[in-house]
């Protein structure tokens, strides 16, 4: 499963409720590093180069960092948590435990080396809760971008780099990496004698709401890029301005558009034909190449707002649904769990006989309003 990750839960600086504070040393700390120091590393470097190249105070990142933990387009990390079977089967007092925790063990010791676009930056084996499981927080990043900076945050591009390229919206990126180490996993579990139970993708567990919620979440996802491409476009046409005055310093140097000195007993009027006047149409026509090229600029600038300010009402509504489709959820699963402990109270045979009964009833109802 991803979640949104608890870095201080993970490392133990403070104890939550469900953990039983004896058996914490017996839980495994591979890393644990702080993830600003973690973005330094990643980003500086490609951060000053992206700085150097700019020609406006406005488009300078003093702190990349901050500017991912407040921007929309991607997050500063991302956890998965990995476990073993349930609390049935690989609960922290049962005879299992151990084996769970060395099968765990040693996929942790190979998923860095699996994973080199993803920073692994804190990584806890837990042994102290109800069931054995590993928490891995990672930060994802590419290299080579010709957008941004060269070396930046990206979950899509950094999967795409090890190989994991989706081909639509329920055959994302993330689905293929998530079902690859899945693999990797099973096949340790295997060494120690355990198979992988498949009992179908999470697709078919799915109630109805959920499945419309995940396929919101990912319309979201798959907006919030192209709002990241056209903002990228308006930047590019921007520059028409820098271009602009980068051209006419390049006049100011280019010999080609220098007035020559009048010969003598040249005529005004020779004058003024050969030089003067083959000159100024050489400056209409850069100033015609500038005026469509600013015009251009200007359209698509327009344009992508306008394209923008739509992909954010409907990101909006989407966000809006979701969060509706996620109290539907939480409701069902409050009304499933009270009738779980119906069926526990009252038995399945109980439980069987008491629908029997309401179907017959309700079948009876039916036969008298029919005559």
């Amino acid at each position: 499963m991803v979640v949104k990750g608890s870095v201080r839960h993970n490392n133990r600086d403070f104890t939550a409720e469900n953990v039983d504070s004896e058996r914490t040393k017996n839980n495994i700390t591979y890393c644990n590093e702080n993830i600003k120091d973690v973005y330094h590393k990643l980003f500086d470097e490609a951060l000053a180069k992206f700085n150097a190249r700019q020609t406006r105070n406005d488009r300078i990142i003093d702190d990349y960092y901050e500017k991912i933990r407040t921007g929309k387009q991607e997050k500063l990390f991302h956890e998965v948590i990995l476990q073993i079977g349930n609390f049935e089967d690989m609960h922290a007092a049962s005879e299992n435990v151990q084996l769970s925790k060395t099968i765990l063990d040693k996929y942790m010791k190979t998923f860095q080396e699996r994973n080199p676009n993803l920073y692994v930056f804190s990584a806890h084996l837990h042994m102290d809760e109800a069931t054995p499981h590993l928490h891995i927080d990672f930060v994802p990043f590419t290299i080579g971008s010709k957008r941004g900076l060269e070396t930046r945050v990206s979950l899509k591009k950094a999967l795409e780099a090890q190989g994991f390229v989706g081909k639509g919206r329920s055959d994302t990126e993330w689905n293929r990496w998530v079902y690859y180490e899945k693999e990797k996993l099973s096949e340790i579990m295997l060494e120690y004698g355990i198979e992988w139970d498949k009992k179908g993708t999470h697709e078919k567990h799915k109630s109805v709401s959920e499945f419309k919620r995940d396929k919101l979440i990912e319309e979201v996802e798959a907006l919030t890029e192209q709002k990241e491409d056209l903002e990228h476009t308006i930047s590019a046409y921007k520059n028409a301005e820098e271009y602009a005055l980068t051209t006419a310093q390049k006049l100011n140097d280019n010999k080609d558009f220098e007035i020559t000195e009048p010969p003598p007993l040249m005529s005004a009027k020779t004058y003024k034909s050969k030089y003067v006047e083959p000159f100024i149409k050489k400056l209409v026509k850069m100033v015609q190449n500038l005026a469509r090229r600013c015009y251009r600029a200007e359209r698509a600038e327009q344009q992508s707002a306008e394209k923008i300010s739509t992909l954010t009402d409907e990101n909006q509504k989407l966000k809006s649904k979701v969060w509706d489709l996620n109290l539907e959820n939480s409701r069902l699963r409050v009304e499933l769990r009270n009738f779980d402990k119906i069926k526990e109270y009252l038995g399945i045979d109980k439980i069987k006989e008491m629908l029997k009964a309401i179907n017959k009833s309700k079948h009876k109802k039916r036969s008298d309003i029919s005559r």
